[in-house]
């Protein structure tokens, strides 16, 4: 029985592949996605400004995105924000 269970252990564990990377560094708040041949695509994502990324996608054919994963910029600790009084 023992033997049974850790054959069906290691076919499912071998099965199951690698892991997919995280397309996104939540560290940034921009990417590049840069096209590549044959189909393939990627997200650099290393740039702090709109701006800043565009100079880099200029004549590549290239685009740059909002970064959705974005850990940064949150409100301030201990901001609150107050109700109006009418």
């Amino acid at each position: 029985m023992r033997i049974l269970a850790l054959a069906i252990f290691v076919i499912g564990t071998v099965s199951i592949g690698p892991a997919a990377a995280q397309t996104f560094d939540p560290a940034y708040p921009v990417c590049l996605h840069a096209y590549g041949l044959m189909g393939s695509n990627w997200y650099e994502c290393s740039y702090t400004s709109l701006p800043q990324c565009n100079a880099s996608a200029s004549g590549r054919g290239y685009t740059c995105v909002i970064n959705p994963y974005y850990a940064g910029a949150g409100d301030p600790a201990g901001h609150r924000r107050h109700r109006r009084v009418y």
